[in-house]
């Protein structure tokens, strides 16, 4: 059974990939963004937006 300082190695961790994952998945929703406010569809990007508003207040959260 690992003690407390390894879980808690482990856990800073994941939480560090998870927010790699997020930074990553954020810069292609914003590429995606672009390109959807660039043709027309702004009623789209304007929830693209939204959602990485949300990612960035959850990433807040968590740090």
């Amino acid at each position: 059974m690992p003690n407390n300082s390894d879980s808690n190695v482990a856990t800073a961790d994941a939480l560090t990939l998870l927010q790699h994952n997020q930074h990553a998945l954020a810069a292609a929703i914003e590429e995606v963004t672009k390109w959807l406010s660039e043709n027309g569809v702004e009623d789209v990007a304007l929830n693209a937006v939204g959602a990485m508003e949300t990612l960035d207040t959850n990433a807040q959260a968590l740090s």
